[in-house]
């Protein structure tokens, strides 16, 4: 079979390129986010903050814990996966303080937003520098992308 007909094609239950998962869940977050803003009432709000932590929490430890280690053997880059993490770091702090606040208070809001627009900056980052150097490596994105969405399923389910 000639390399062109190797397309990936997401098909429920059939593993996925691992850039591919990973845009996934960035779309899914940016779309949470999207409904966050347009809410109105505290408990709708407060259920998508907690969807829109939820999905980063697993995205950036599946990142950290699969994705960057396999990817910085290969790409020998000694800038992007480190600014990566560091990111996470804020993520994570950002994501503390929505969770120890409740809607209605006065920064709650403003945690959301910020988070929002420090999301869409890793996001880019990731897409746009990250990404396409993996895709010119060597590296098994379909193993990669089985591992990634395997350890996502038990994260999740950790979670409900």
């Amino acid at each position: 079979m000639p390399n062109s007909a190797k397309k990936i094609i997401p098909i429920a239950g059939k593993a996925q390129e691992a850039t591919r998962l990973l845009r996934a869940d960035h779309k899914l977050v940016n779309d949470l986010f999207e409904q966050f803003e347009s809410a109105r009432s505290p408990a709708k709000k407060q259920a998508l903050a907690t969807e829109i932590c939820q999905e980063l929490t697993v995205h950036a430890q599946i990142e950290e814990e699969i994705f960057y280690p396999a990817i910085e053997k290969v790409l020998r880059d000694k800038s992007l996966v480190p600014e990566a993490k560091v990111e996470h770091e804020t993520l994570k702090y950002l994501i503390a303080q929505i969770e120890s606040e409740s809607p209605g208070t006065e920064l709650y809001d403003a945690k959301v937003k910020v988070l929002s627009e420090y999301v869409k900056h890793h996001v880019k980052e990731e897409q746009n520098e990250i990404f396409p150097k993996v895709k010119e490596t060597k590296l098994d994105l379909i193993e990669l992308g089985a591992q990634l969405a395997a350890r996502k399923e038990e994260l999740k389910a950790a979670l409900a």
